[in-house]
């Protein structure tokens, strides 16, 4: 399965916006005192934000599976993209009156997220450029 995203420029600022797979729109840009206008997140701060929504759902997509009712979960990713290796630390918070398996159990699915296992696995890229003709514009 494939995924795709398409990011446009919008005017002559650092403001995109991006298109994912046809059915939704992200607005990206960056802070004021990097030349944006701050009217979202930059590009780089979507990474943990995927981590983040990626570990809260697959969580809460098995326990209800499970028919666990485990109320609130919150996620947080601290990012660091200085260090070498880049490095995440996501922090899981779970609700009370879940049993110490439940909570094994959610602690080894949360690690199991697609986003994760993604990120640990590491990426091939391919890229390329496409000039437009200016006869044709």
């Amino acid at each position: 399965m494939s995924f795709t995203a398409s990011a446009t420029r919008i005017g002559d600022g650092l403001r995109h916006e991006v298109d994912v797979n046809g059915r939704h729109v992200i607005v990206t840009d960056e802070p004021e005192r990097l030349g944006g206008t701050d009217t979202g997140p930059a590009p780089h701060e979507l990474l943990p934000a995927t981590l983040a929504a990626c570990v809260s759902t697959t969580v809460a997509m098995y326990a209800a599976r499970k028919g666990w009712d485990i109320g609130e979960i919150r996620v947080d990713v601290d990012y660091d993209n200085e260090a070498d290796p880049r490095r995440f630390i996501t922090t899981l918070h779970l609700a009370g009156g879940l049993t110490p398996d439940q909570v094994t159990r959610l602690e080894r699915v949360a690690a199991s997220c697609p986003v994760s296992r993604a990120l640990q696995a590491g990426f091939a890229f391919e890229e390329h450029t496409v000039v437009a003709d200016p006869a044709l514009t």
